[in-house]
């Protein structure tokens, strides 16, 4: 089919048409407790297709070391087609790509689970998404419940590139405007129920002056905590680089929104989580993890505090296991625990909490110890890491 539209001079009309104010529409986006029934799915709208130059600059907005996501000569000689986009960025679009309809009214991200990341993104890639909502808990039409999902990302061949479940935290709808309808979902909602990770990894060895040379398997052992020199402070440019993601729930970026909420919510724009924790994450990379060929994924994680504009964050890891590669003599697995903080280093938050930076936030309770206010994330993840060539 094509078209052919004649272009005529437009003229100025908006003075002859009446103003029917009771003709105003008020779209809402996003989904209130009472709006995410159990089973529901949603296919998310747009999709994000992905290119060298978007994913080297979140790369490098985020200090990945890891060259696999910096360098397309090193990426193929490991084996892979071409450049690899960063787990980070792959995470955050997917997870970006369903705010609007599964979390735009959110009170509160409460935490990332079974986080699994099954394909290789590469440049010309375009990610769809799908949600389904697993489990709604409510406390009453009065207070908030909690909503637990499933999210899948696929690729344009429909191929599964990521899954995770995550906790929202939302409240009822009320009185309020309802949100505008989703489009019905007809295809079969994706997922892998007992995923397998084929990676294309080749033995070659690679020059070893592209990566540092404390970052191989035999480098990590149970226990060791590594604690990351540099911090970064973030300005007001989250702003704009949560909308670079996708994400479009406002309270990351629209200041009479936030200023509108009520409690220790209140007030700025808070950074969306995904970017704090591609920060810590970066800021990790060049102590843990320049010899990854692989994220598997990661789970039980949660932002323990919000963060602002202004905030600097620092970054601590502790080693928790390193296994054999179940198919590979060359790699191994190593999980490891990602704590991240606020406005102070890394060094001092080890030296003033000690033990008690690395026990998690809501377990402290139980155990009769303060939360400590400093800790703004925590999470367990595990890697695919090269063992030190001979």
């Amino acid at each position: 089919m094509s078209i052919s539209l004649p272009i005529t001079e437009q003229q100025e009309i908006s003075a002859d048409v009446a103003v029917d104010l009771g003709r105003a529409r008020h779209p809402q986006y996003g989904r209130y407790l009472d709006e995410l029934d159990p089973g529901q799915v949603f296919e998310h709208p747009r999709g994000f297709t992905f290119d060298t130059s978007n994913m080297l600059d979140f790369a490098r907005t985020y200090m990945q070391a890891n060259p696999l996501y910096l360098n397309a000569h090193y990426a193929k000689a490991h084996g892979f087609a071409d450049l690899l986009a960063s787990p980070q960025m792959v995470f955050n679009v997917t997870l970006s790509l369903g705010v609007q309809n599964d979390s735009e009214k959110a009170i509160a991200n409460l935490g990332y689970y079974q986080v699994q990341f099954l394909r290789p993104v590469y440049p010309g890639d375009t990610l769809r998404a799908f949600t389904k909502v697993l489990e709604r808990k409510d406390r009453g039409p009065d207070k908030p419940g909690i909503t637990r999902i499933r999210t899948v990302g696929v690729n344009q061949d429909d191929e599964v590139v990521l899954q995770y479940e995550r906790k929202i935290f939302v409240g009822w709808r009320g009185d309020r405007l309802p949100t505008t309808p989703a489009a019905e979902v007809t295809a079969t909602f994706p997922g892998k129920e007992n995923p397998v990770v084929d990676l294309p990894l080749t033995g070659e060895v690679i020059a070893s002056g592209l990566t540092g040379p404390n970052t191989y398997v035999e480098d990590f052992a149970p226990g060791d905590i590594i604690v990351h020199a540099n911090g970064r402070t973030i300005t007001e440019e989250h702003m704009a680089l949560t909308y670079m993601v996708g994400n479009s729930h406002p309270l990351h970026f629209d200041r009479i929104f936030s200023s509108g909420l009520s409690g220790k919510m209140s007030g700025e724009p808070i950074v969306y989580g995904g970017l704090v924790f591609a920060w810590l994450d970066g800021l990790a990379s060049r102590d843990v993890s320049e010899h990854a060929v692989w994220e598997l994924g990661f789970t039980e994680g949660y932002h323990t505090q919000p963060a602002f504009a202004g905030d600097t964050v620092g970054a601590l890891t502790r080693i928790l296991a390193v296994e054999d590669a179940p198919s590979s003599d060359a790699h191994g697995i190593v999980t490891m625990q990602l704590i991240g903080v606020k406005n102070t280093s890394a060094a001092a938050a080890l030296e003033k909490h000690g033990a008690d930076l690395f026990l998690k936030e809501d377990a402290k309770r139980a155990l009769g110890k303060e939360k400590i206010t400093d800790k703004i994330f925590e999470i367990e993840r595990r890697l695919l890491i090269k063992r030190r060539p001979s």
